[in-house]
């Protein structure tokens, strides 16, 4: 046998692109789910793409901020050495997470789906990542497990100058509802409410008119809520030349997009009502509530909420001021449901930095899945 044969015959496996891991672990975790992974619909295939493609920009973009920090960093210890890339995700969790939103049938390349925010767990030194749902995904989630779903949602808000007017369910009048003229389109004046309004065509007598103030919609406003989205003031900075580095200056206004954060708030109300059927919750929705639940109490969870509110209705997520915090213990699911993820030295080469005005530049490639 010649030389190029004998090394022929010894040569190693190919390494494993992270489109390909992460392919692996999810399809292995949905054959533990369905039993048959041919009973995966070519959807749910395409959302599970659509979850490779967008992390991985997430990810790209991630890197890039760590990148630039570092550069400014004056010492080694304010400096971040663990790079946003595949081979230090918490494989196993992230497939399991997939599983369950793709089946719910939230698709993080849709505006408003769910966000996907990466944050550094320091007991396993890896990037876990949270799932958090954007108000369309409610609206979805509503409409997939709801009870008694209404045929039509409406959804307004109301100002000074618009003629407004309840008309509440009583002996004399068996259908509740409004009256509501817009009678400036142009002027009018300043937000002074909102409103939402379950309509069922078949049984108008079930409608359902919810009035908020404006101060009951800003009590809804997020803990950790951006004065670049909801308006307000906040810290001004100017570069000081003598000192090298920014300095606070004082206070500044900031006018904001508050008409869109409070219809926002409004439709989540509106969806969040509607009652959830328990002959239609599965482990998937399960799953979902729990992570919900988990975002509310952990204080882990509550730093990436914060984060999220700050910056998730940007065109692409920014990590400029997140802040690296540590998770509690994870429970994980059992070893023989587990991904045997490869080696260190069969991991995949780093990819390089991804370009700033195009964070999914030198992506791997896709699934191979056949749609």
């Amino acid at each position: 046998m010649s030389n190029q044969q004998q090394q022929t015959g010894v040569q190693k496996a190919p390494q494993q692109t992270p489109s390909e891991r992460f392919t692996a672990a999810v399809m292995k975790e949905f054959a533990a789910v369905v039993g048959d992974v041919s009973r995966v619909t070519n959807f749910q295939k395409k959302v599970i793409q659509n979850y490779f493609i967008k992390l991985d920009m997430v990810l790209k973009a991630a890197d890039q901020k760590r990148l630039d920090k570092n550069a400014k960093a004056k010492a080694p210890e304010d400096q971040d050495h663990l790079e946003y890339s595949w081979n230090n995700i918490n494989m196993q969790q992230l497939a399991l997470d997939v599983i369950s939103y793709s089946v719910i049938g939230l698709d993080p390349l849709q505006k408003n789906h769910i966000n996907l925010i990466p944050y550094k767990n320091n007991k396993t030194e890896k990037y876990d990542i949270t799932f958090m749902m954007g108000y369309d995904g409610i609206e979805l989630k509503a409409r997939k497990y709801g009870y008694d779903i209404p045929d039509d949602v409406i959804i307004e808000l109301v100002y000074s100058n618009d003629h407004f007017k309840v008309h509440k369910k009583s002996k004399d009048n068996p259908v509740e509802s409004y009256e509501f003229d817009v009678v400036d389109a142009f002027d009018r004046g300043d937000i002074v409410g909102g409103f939402y309004y379950h309509v069922y065509h078949s049984n108008p007598e079930k409608n359902k008119l919810r009035v908020y103030t404006k101060a009951q919609i800003d009590k809804r406003k997020p803990k950790y809520a951006s004065v670049e989205f909801w308006g307000g003031e906040k810290d001004k900075w100017e570069y000081d030349k003598a000192k090298n580095r920014n300095v606070k200056v004082g206070k500044e206004e900031v006018e904001g997009w508050y008409e869109e954060m409070a219809w926002k708030t409004l439709k989540r109300a509106a969806y969040d009502a509607i009652t959830i059927d328990s002959e239609k919750i599965d482990e998937h929705y399960l799953k979902a509530i729990q992570a919900e639940r988990e975002m509310d109490s952990d204080p882990v969870s509550s730093q990436v909420a914060k984060d999220i509110n700050q910056n998730a209705n940007r065109k692409e997520m920014s990590f400029e001021d997140a802040e690296v915090v540590e998770d509690k213990a994870q429970e994980l699911p059992s070893a023989t449901e587990k991904v045997t993820m490869p080696t260190s030295a069969q991991q995949p080469e780093k990819q390089p930095a991804a370009n700033k005005q195009n964070p999914a530049a030198g992506m791997q490639p896709s699934f191979s899945f056949d749609d």
